[in-house]
């Protein structure tokens, strides 16, 4: 019986060999599969890690621009709290320059105010022993107030003789002529018109004009000028002119004038004393109607500015420079509270001039 041959490869080795095949191909798709499902999760997550920066990012950009605007304002708030603290320290040095100031002249004060009261006794006075014979006079002359109010006889403010031919009256009209204090004066010049016209210190100045108008002698001239930070005449047209006081009309415009006039802005002496000498033909007296030292000069300052006491006497000493001492200036003062150097100082002006310096009683006219 023959012997079967032996073949290696057989069908079941093949069979074998392909299922071995397939186990290994299966296996690697098996593990490919798993490995591309944790690539995608891996992804996933990343792309969620990097939205939330992109968010992040933005939001540090939010930030950052709210951060500027804030650096922006404090940067602003800082400068404008900077020129707040320089002008306050300019302030303080200045109010301890002033308080320095007044201490060093308490006692030159103290003399000059026992002096200026000496000086009004003496005026009180004065005015007591011709009371009687100005009251006569007065009752000679009649009433010649255009403005219906009879101030004829309340003469009594005597020491003001108006005896030039050519008076000119020179009547401030600077805010301060609103009230003798200084918080009055800053309510009132934020008022209508109305109320500042109204106000009772400026009234007593303008019925002051009317009265000296009133006592001037038959055939003399006036002139009437209101000045603040400049001077101009109360009626329009007539800078320069002198005026009759014998003409009824015209003296009744000047009065309407006058009732028209707004208390406002600084005070100019140096402008006042000016008109003087800008009219061709001069006066021989001169009626000066104020209540206290200048706050300017020639030109109003660059900057606005308190005025201290001391710049106050200096521009006053600049304006009264080289004035005509022949040239009488009567000087009535409605004094403010506090402004202790302007009596003193109108004072010397009506005594070097020859003239007379009055105060007049707080019910007069």
């Amino acid at each position: 019986m023959a012997r079967r041959s032996f073949e290696v490869f057989s069908l079941s080795f093949l069979d074998v060999i392909c299922c071995g095949f397939g186990a290994v191909i299966l296996f690697y798709t098996i593990v490919s599969a798993q490995s591309g499902l944790q690539n995608s999760r891996r992804n996933d997550v990343l792309a969620a890690q990097v939205a939330k920066l992109d968010e992040e990012v933005t939001q540090g950009r939010e930030r950052l621009v709210l951060l500027r605007n804030a650096i922006r304002k404090t940067e602003s708030e800082t400068a404008s709290a900077s020129s707040r603290a320089s002008v306050l320290i300019e302030q303080l040095r200045t109010s301890k320059e002033e308080s320095s100031s007044y201490d060093q002249t308490t006692l030159a004060k103290r003399e000059r105010i026992e002096k200026l009261k000496t000086d009004v006794r003496a005026l009180q006075e004065n005015s007591r022993r011709l009371e009687a014979s100005a009251k006569v006079a007065s009752a000679q002359r009649g009433d010649r107030v255009g403005s219906g109010k009879n101030l004829v006889g309340r003469r009594y403010i005597t020491g003001l003789a108006l005896k030039g031919r050519r008076v000119l009256v020179l009547l401030d009209r600077s805010g301060s002529m609103l009230d003798d204090d200084l918080v009055n004066i800053i309510r009132l010049r934020n008022m209508p018109s109305a109320a500042q016209l109204s106000a009772p210190k400026w009234r007593r100045a303008v019925d002051i004009t009317s009265w000296v108008i009133s006592e001037l002698p038959a055939g003399a001239q006036y002139q009437v000028y209101g000045f603040n930070t400049a001077a101009a005449p109360v009626l329009a047209g007539t800078a320069g002119q002198w005026l009759s006081v014998d003409d009824d009309a015209q003296r009744a415009k000047v009065l309407d004038g006058l009732g028209a006039l707004v208390p406002r802005e600084g005070t100019s002496l140096f402008n006042a004393l000016k008109a003087i000498r800008e009219m061709q033909l001069p006066p021989d007296q001169v009626l000066l109607i104020t209540d206290g030292l200048p706050t300017q000069g020639a030109t109003p300052p660059a900057l606005r500015r308190t005025v201290d006491a001391a710049g106050r006497v200096r521009l006053f000493d600049e304006a009264v420079r080289g004035i005509n001492r022949n040239l009488p200036i009567d000087v009535v003062l409605l004094p403010m509270k506090g402004d202790v150097q302007a009596a003193h100082r109108f004072w010397g002006l009506a005594r070097l001039t020859k003239g007379s310096f009055v105060m007049p009683s707080p019910d007069w006219p």
